[in-house]
């Protein structure tokens, strides 16, 4: 599973990387988190409000800083 945070470095796009890494230990999933940071790559996405949070290509959340929880049941939908 690739999962990618879209973000420029910001203040809440460094807390929706932490809550992700805690998800995917708390899920007990094998992922790989990427940050993106160029906003052409992030573009490509349809994104025009950031954090936003990509699994396996799929954008499923955006303009917000989900919650490990939150993170969690998405990749349990995911599987």
């Amino acid at each position: 599973m690739i999962i990618k945070i879209l973000g420029a470095g910001c203040k809440n796009c460094v807390a929706l990387t932490e809550n992700a890494e805690t998800a995917v230990k708390e899920a007990g999933v094998e992922a790989e988190i990427i940050k993106v940071t160029d906003f052409k790559d992030i573009m490509a996405y349809g994104v025009m409000s950031t954090p936003a949070l990509v699994i396996d290509e799929k954008v499923v959340s955006f303009g917000k800083v989900l919650k490990p929880k939150e993170i969690v049941k998405i990749l349990e939908d995911v599987r």
